[in-house]
């Protein structure tokens, strides 16, 4: 046999399948979608890290190929955005030639892995005839209310020259630069996601979603849903008022003060009677510089001032308290004012200790209900529900029935109604960017904003030499006059286009719907032409959704993941798509990280590229290393020795060949055709749950036990190549042609596993008396419980610990454990 050359017949496959169309079979009735997070295409191209999830739904889609699956499996490229146009200005080069130069980068790559992408479907998020659907979309959202403007301040980025949503902030920096971000008031564009805020939170427990816990846990997270009550505050001696929102009413007879947001309105409204107004006004300026998210920040130091002649009235207890503002309280955020109880929140507590604020506890553990202990609390918060004191008529009430009753008493009065809030905030859609989606609106002095016509879609981005950003609150847009310049589609007077371009995740939001779409047209690969209007594809979108396997980053869990769910809400709800979810099972990747352990980076040097891996070792045996480097959602460290194992493992298969013989051989064959079976369960099992490390360790215990043979059976060697071949699909492609086949390994199906020669003729049962293991005896694999009853009662061990002993109880588990409870 000759000698393994991965280079040589990787390429010869890879083109082999390419041209036989291998995998695009989709005339099967079983269908089955997989789909990775597609990248963005950075100038640096695919280190060793990013393939693990694609080499993950490769052995996937090619497990369900050989069961008998269509199985739809497409890539393209997240082409807008920050990263991109951020690459292209580093480095003097226009986004678009960029773009293009480093998708040509990414194909190659990718390619060189064998994947069973479909390439035909491959779809670019800048190319117009695609971003003219995510403009439609827009359209659609802001006929339905769902898309408008605003001028609140926002996240501003210094460095990048744009606005931030919440999701794009590390601590308060830049996810991209690190710049630290500042807020600013600008216009812009925002989508009205928590109008299904309680959509996206319920149906996270929809029976049908295969997510991981803690990916929904972190939408839960994030959405933040709260029940409430929102009640009003009155200023002494003024008509003015403030109103808060709390999810602990029950706790309104220990509120001590008040706090409003530095943003809030009633600071101007009362400003000629607060008597340190100056003071105030130096603090507002200060909190103008604190980012939302250093503001929310739990551990920092609580700052604020009181406001010096002003007074505000608890409405339950009429008594006078104190008002202070402090940006710890956001003023865009429920109503921008809180009422402090210091006893029952840590943050109102520590503030409270800070100022010298009285801290009254009237909630009490329910052991410690006796309203005499009530008072002044100095060990720091209590802040779980319990039973009321000091809290006139409500005392002795439990805090859940206190808030019922609370809440009644503010409605009968007018001074207040039940609430619900959410930590979510509606999604910030300008940016102030030219490499990004145009945004079909017109401005027109006498019609207000206009959507630009759904037929002269695409509204296509400009061709400039001059892209760079402004840092004017302005998109580079806005200096091309030409362009700038319009009339307006329902007057025909003259007007102006809007000039902010979306964020870079709008592409996203629905391309795993543009994958089908291309299914539908007929155009040559390459070309991407999705006509009008979308219901012509409805029949692909519920033939194939949803997406049946979704694999990607964890790091977008809160971003990409909300904005694509409520983005396919909202097409559900037009009557495009017929199903309420986008993706049926998801699964993070893991990190991999360089062989010093840290991420990979320039900065560190431990970047590794994996066009001279497989260059060196060969493909087959990257994707076999990095399926076996750990379990598959858990970070693991790159090693290049590791490849080189893999690479030799996959020799020992190869070598492997030298000892097929279709002369029988019954008691070495009836050994390995056993192992083969139970290893055909395990990586079957495996493969389904993403265990892919144990599968590969299961082949390689196999391959050890195929080694100590003389000879190997044809048919043996068949299911091995088989089972093999979704982790290392060339070798196995070329050893099952060498067995004289002549059609794809991939045209054949996946064994079945014959549970008969699965189980162990031999097992080692534990013996215990009253839970202490006494003997261990080796026992038939299908023993019953009594044969192993009796055997265990005459074994001399046993004997000695039962004899003379009343029998209470015997409890077996078959293939395990017998347990004597003796008295």
């Amino acid at each position: 046999m000759e000698k393994y050359d991965p280079q040589k017949i990787e390429l010869k496959w890879q083109e082999y399948w390419d041209k036989n169309r291998t995998y695009k079979n989709y005339n099967r009735e079983k269908r089955f979608y997989v789909l990775d997070m597609f990248p963005y295409p950075s100038g640096e191209g695919l280190h060793v890290g990013h393939p693990k999830g694609y080499i993950a739904t490769d052995v996937f889609a090619r497990f369900k190929i050989l069961q008998g699956y269509s199985v739809l499996h497409p890539m393209g490229f997240d082409s807008f955005g920050l990263p991109a146009e951020n690459y292209a200005i580093k480095n003097k080069i226009h986004p678009k030639i960029a773009v293009e130069k480093n998708i040509a980068t990414y194909q190659k790559q990718l390619k060189a892995f064998g994947f069973t992408y479909d390439w035909e479907r491959e779809i670019i998020t800048s190319d117009p005839e695609y971003y003219k659907w995510t403009q439609w979309i827009f359209l659609k959202m802001f006929e339905k209310g769902l898309a408008y403007e605003s001028n609140e301040p926002v996240n501003w980025c210094p460095s990048c020259k744009t606005v931030l949503a919440n999701e794009d902030l590390e601590k308060g920096s830049c996810e991209r630069c690190g710049s630290r971000i500042v807020q600013k008031k600008l216009r812009q564009w925002v989508l009205k996601m928590t109008a299904y805020a309680d959509r996206l939170l319920y149906d996270l427990d929809n029976e049908n979603l295969n997510w991981e816990e803690m990916i929904k846990e972190q939408q839960r997270n994030w959405i933040g849903r709260s029940e409430g009550v929102q009640f009003e505050i009155k200023i002494k001696n003024s008509e003015e008022k403030i109103e808060v929102y709390t999810t602990r009413l029950d706790t309104v007879f220990g509120m001590t003060y008040a706090v409003v947001a530095p943003e809030h309105p009633i600071l101007e409204r009362i400003k000629d009677g607060i008597k340190n107004f100056s003071e105030i006004k130096r603090y507002l300026i200060q909190a103008q510089n604190k980012t939302e998210l250093e503001r929310m920040e739990l551990q920092k130091e609580k700052t604020g001032v009181k406001l010096e002649g002003i007074t505000a009235i608890n409405p339950f207890t009429k008594e006078d308290i104190p008002l202070f503002v402090a940006d710890y309280v956001l003023g865009f955020y429920g109503t921008g004012a809180v009422m402090a109880v210091p006893a029952h929140d840590e943050r109102d507590f520590e503030f409270a200790r800070k100022h010298n604020l009285p801290v009254k506890e009237v909630v009490k553990k329910p052991e410690t209900k006796n309203e005499k202990n009530s008072g002044e609390k100095t060990d720091g918060a209590f802040t779980e529900d319990g039973i009321l004191a000091s809290s006139g008529e409500y005392s002795r009430l439990t805090s859940e029935n206190a808030r019922g009753k609370m809440a009644e008493w503010l409605e009968k009065n007018n001074l207040g109604r039940k609430k619900v809030n959410y930590k979510m905030r509606d999604w910030v859609f300008s940016r102030q960017r030219y490499w990004g989606e145009p945004i079909p609106i017109v401005h027109c002095e006498k019609c207000g904003t206009v959507a630009v016509p759904e037929n002269e879609l695409p509204l296509k981005l400009p061709e400039v030499k001059s892209y760079e950003p402004t840092g004017t609150g302005e998109s580079p847009l806005a200096n091309i006059s030409e362009w700038v310049n319009t009339k307006c589609p329902k007057c025909g007077g003259s007007a102006k286009r809007e000039t902010n371009t979306m964020p870079q995740w709008a592409g996203s939001c629905w391309y795993y719907l543009a994958y089908l779409m291309r299914g539908v047209s007929n155009l040559p690969a390459g070309q991407m032409n999705l006509q009008f209007p979308i219901s012509s594809y409805k029949g692909e979108f519920d033939r194939w959704l949803p997406v049946d396997l979704y694999i990607g980053g964890i790091e977008h869990a809160t971003r990409h993941l909300l904005y694509a769910r409520f983005w396919h809400k909202f097409l559900y709800d037009l009557g495009v798509v017929s199903k309420k979810e986008p993706f049926k099972r998801l699964i993070h990747v893991g990190l991999v990280s360089g062989e010093d352990g840290r991420k990979m980076s320039k900065r560190w040097g431990n970047v590794v590229n994996p066009d001279d891996v497989i260059s060196e070792f060969g493909a087959d045996a990257m994707r076999l290393f990095e399926m076996f480097m750990g379990p598959f959602t858990q970070e693991v460290h790159w090693s290049t020795a590791g490849v080189n194992g893999s690479r030799r493992f996959l020799e020992r298969v190869w070598k492997l060949q030298d000892k097929i013989t279709n002369r029988k051989t019954e008691v070495a064959r009836k050994k390995i055709e056993k192992l083969l079976h139970k290893t055909i369960k395990k990586v079957t099992e495996d493969i389904e749950n993403f265990r892919f490390n144990t599968a590969i360790s299961q082949l390689m215990i196999l391959i050890n036990e195929i080694e100590k043979e003389k000879e190997l059976q044809t048919a043996d060697c068949e299911l091995l190549i088989i089972i093999l071949s979704p982790f290392a699909p060339h070798i196995a492609e070329e050893m099952w042609f060498h067995l004289g086949h002549k059609e794809s390994v991939f045209l054949q199906k996946w064994p079945r596993h014959d549970p008969a020669l699965t189980k162990d003729e031999k097992i080692n049962l534990a013996v215990q008396v009253n839970g202490k293991v006494r003997d261990i005896m080796a026992v038939d694999a299908d023993i019953s419980e009594d044969e192993a009853g009796k055997s265990a009662f005459a074994r001399e061990k046993i004997k000695k610990w039962t004899a003379g002993k009343e029998i209470k109880q015997v409890i077996y588990i078959p293939g395990r454990i017998m347990n004597i409870v003796v008295g």
